[in-house]
């Protein structure tokens, strides 16, 4: 039959395999986070092992000892400051299916092939969902093991409530513990979102975190409409290629970090209760760790058994994980 020739299902795989690269890619530049840790070079590929461990440096190592004679004793007190975090991988497999109905009904190498492309971004397109939905609002049914910036979840880095109060664990490690460098900060509108209350959040970044600066704000759409009148008084026309980051996506501008529209958000509360509207990300400050062999990997196009089709497996393992939460904001209670 069409669908169970061996010559065939090799052509489907090594199509999938070519697709595969291009829809990977279309996956990063969809989801702003993964996207920013890219182009940081936080992608970690990993060769198997059970869970995902991750150094986080949380205190001051040592003390600083000014040689004004030069005959000061150095002073040698130091601080044990390496903790690791540790997570479980998020494994998950979707498969691209061909019936033998289908085959037959489109007879012909290229119609096959077409059939293929179809099913793998549909598959893709999916996966790209699911994944930036439990990133983004930790509400998925299906990836729950994949590590969610939404503190109102268990196991969520960013909680709103005021920095150095926080509660809750983050990758295995008691947020409490650490309150200055591993509680996020965090700011509540009121209902009423202003540029102030932002510039204080982003200031807040900046004075606490250990590195960098943050570079992507995702925002509800509710939020980015509010944000967007308060620039209209100070708006100027400027062409696309000025407006876009570097996937080419059109984005708003916050004290030079890009505003992304995260439909995502819409509807979502922060551990606060109230409305979460906007999330002050700095990617250095994230690694997404994947296993090399199962990078949106494709397994081999076969029958199966019972059933007149074949199918080729999508297989994913992953895991974001941050190294530490100071420099991060969230904003709530935004959205007018």
């Amino acid at each position: 039959m069409p669908t169970t020739s061996g010559v065939q299902a090799d052509i489907l795989a090594s199509t999938l395999r070519i697709l595969r690269d291009k829809e990977v890619d279309s996956t990063f530049r969809a989801i702003a986070l993964l996207d920013a840790c890219d182009r940081a070079g936080n992608i970690v590929r990993e060769n198997g092992g059970s869970y995902v461990d991750v150094p986080l440096v949380l205190t001051d190592h040592s003390q600083v000892t000014q040689l004004s004679s030069g005959y000061e004793g150095v002073n040698l007190a130091v601080s044990d400051v390496m903790r690791t975090g540790t997570s479980s991988w998020c494994d998950a497999v979707a498969p691209i299916v061909i019936t033998t109905k289908e085959s037959l009904s489109n007879k012909g190498e290229r119609a096959q092939i077409r059939i293929a492309e179809t099913r793998m971004k549909q598959v893709m397109g999916m996966l790209r969902r699911e994944i930036n939905k439990q990133i983004v609002a930790g509400n998925s049914t299906i990836l729950t093991d994949l590590n969610t910036l939404n503190g109102a979840v268990a196991g969520g880095f960013l909680h709103a409530a005021t920095y150095g109060t926080q509660t809750g664990t983050a990758q295995g490690v008691d947020k409490a513990a650490f309150p200055e460098s591993y509680q996020n900060q965090f700011i509540d509108a009121g209902g009423n979102l202003s540029i102030a209350e932002m510039q204080e959040l982003l200031i807040q970044t900046k004075v606490f975190g250990p590195e960098g600066d943050v570079d992507i704000i995702l925002a509800s759409p509710e939020s980015y409409a509010v944000y967007r009148g308060l620039l209209e008084d100070n708006e100027r026309y400027t062409s696309i290629k000025e407006m876009q980051d570097m996937s080419g996506r059109l984005a708003l501008v916050f004290g030079g970090s890009p505003v992304y529209i995260e439909p995502q958000l819409s509807g979502v509360n922060g551990s606060n209760g109230n409305p979460l509207s906007q999330y002050f990300l700095n990617s250095g400050l994230f690694n997404l760790y994947t296993d090399e062999d199962a990078f949106f990997e494709v397994e081999p196009m076969e029958s199966i058994p019972g059933y007149a089709s074949m199918a080729a497996n999508i297989i994913v393992r992953m895991q974001l994980t941050a190294s530490n939460l100071s420099g991060h904001g969230i904003l709530t209670n935004g959205n007018a």
